[in-house]
């Protein structure tokens, strides 16, 4: 058996964070496998937050260690994160409203011509290339030359959503991304969801709304107040009980490990 195949792309072990004499996470075990979309679910206050920014080293643990591809690392800033391959697309995606689809696609990463002190941005190269890019998962842009601004809340994801394919990450993380969106454009996003896992990618899509996730998770992790409740795959728990546990913490009788004793 390929050890790579089956060693988890994320783990993080015994997560606790404490902020002064607040203990928001309580030794979490948190984990996303190889080409897995694992929906992260929580009420407000829950952690799940405080969780993900750990893990795109926007804080510090407490305790505990994370492990990448088998390895232990040390993600002490979002640029760390992105260095070892995740990428997150927050609620506010990161994007700059003026650019261009082009220029925001390119952001950080600009493809030039000319040497040394000469150098140009080539901004017909960025726009083939990313329209490009983009239709090879299925995203069709107008115009490559088009701001940002002109475009839907559905597009935007669609944009952020495949940067972070074009360049190789292995872990996207996205920040309730239907949020504010229209039905169809909701649908739009899920479809690019999955498109990143055919791709090869893992995800983590934290959400309120379990309807959307429940489309296309493999996996749903629950926490509440600060500790984990449980992991269940799709096939074992349904769209209600998943919002049961969301919102009450308590378990299905059926879904319980034998050797769990509530308190």
């Amino acid at each position: 058996m390929n050890d790579k195949a089956t060693t988890p792309l994320v783990e993080m072990k015994g997560i606790v964070k404490q902020f002064g004499t607040v203990e928001a996470l309580r030794g979490v075990d948190f984990r996303v496998d190889r080409q897995e979309i694992v929906g992260l679910l929580g009420d407000n206050g829950a952690g799940k937050s405080t969780l993900i920014k750990i893990l795109t080293g926007m804080h510090t643990p407490t305790r505990g260690q994370i492990y990448f591809e088998g390895k232990p690392v040390f993600i002490n800033s979002p640029h760390d994160a992105r260095d070892i391959g995740i990428e997150t697309v927050y609620q506010d995606l990161a994007l700059v409203p003026l650019m261009s689809i082009a220029r925001n696609f390119w952001l950080g990463q600009e493809l030039t011509r000319g040497f040394g002190p000469f150098k140009t941005l080539n901004h017909k190269a960025m726009a083939e290339q990313a329209r490009e890019a983009l239709l090879d998962i299925g995203i069709r842009i107008r115009n490559a030359e088009e701001a940002v601004a002109m475009m839907s809340g559905g597009e935007r994801q669609s944009i952020a959503i495949g940067r972070a394919v074009y360049f190789g990450k292995k872990l996207l993380i996205l920040d309730e991304p239907t949020s504010a969106l229209s039905v169809k454009q909701t649908g739009e996003v899920l479809n690019y969801t999955r498109r990143a896992k055919e791709r090869g990618m893992s995800v983590i899509f934290i959400t309120h709304n379990i309807a959307h996730v429940h489309e296309v998770a493999d996996r749903f992790t629950i926490i509440r107040g600060g500790r984990k409740i449980g992991d269940f795959y799709k096939h074992e728990v349904t769209e209600m009980e998943v919002a049961q546990m969301v919102m009450s913490g308590a378990v299905p009788d059926r879904l319980k490990l034998p050797d769990v004793v509530e308190e």
